[in-house]
């Protein structure tokens, strides 16, 4: 992909993010809230929340990327220690992930309650998950011509931009 191409495509990426890590997400966080109770949700909670910590990683290392390719000033490795400290905190998100459910599972006296919205608690779990590896392991999201180009040429996923930029210390 072209540098104007990736520049482009940055501009409207970046934003699309960061709407869901300070819009989307809170948002559905609040209605939840609202009309539930804490201790009826918590694991769908707590898989939300750990998908907005996520998020914001992601939007910001997208806002960096495009600094970057526009030469705007920022500092690298201020950033890169950010993104190393927030990758190993996202570690200890997902293992506390099962702690959270029997904590679920003790609150509604270890019976599995519809209140409990647990399907939708566990893909927001699970979401959070897949949204760590996406960004700090293999590139899981195909969302352009050029990611399918190259799954079909190489017959697997890309390694993830962040990791890349990890690796050779460079954001």
């Amino acid at each position: 992909m072209s540098k104007a191409k990736l520049i482009k495509r940055l501009e409207w990426y970046y934003p699309t993010e960061r709407f869901h890590a300070f819009g989307t997400f809170p948002f559905i966080v609040v209605c939840l809230l609202f009309y539930n109770s804490v201790q009826d949700i918590l694991f769908l909670i707590y898989g939300l929340l750990a998908c907005i910590f996520i998020l914001y990683q992601g939007q910001h290392y997208w806002k960096l990327k495009l600094y970057r390719l526009t030469n705007k000033v920022f500092g690298q490795q201020k950033n890169l220690n950010f993104f190393r400290r927030s990758k190993k905190i996202n570690l200890y998100l997902i293992i506390l992930m099962p702690l959270v459910f029997l904590v679920q599972l003790y609150l509604s006296d270890w019976t599995i309650k519809p209140e409990n919205l647990l399907l939708w608690a566990i893909l927001a779990n699970v979401f959070a998950i897949l949204e760590h590896i996406n960004y700090y392991f293999i590139q899981l999201s195909i969302d352009n011509a050029a990611d399918v180009n190259y799954v079909r040429t190489h017959k697997r996923l890309k390694k993830a931009s962040l990791a890349k930029d990890l690796r050779d210390n460079e954001i």
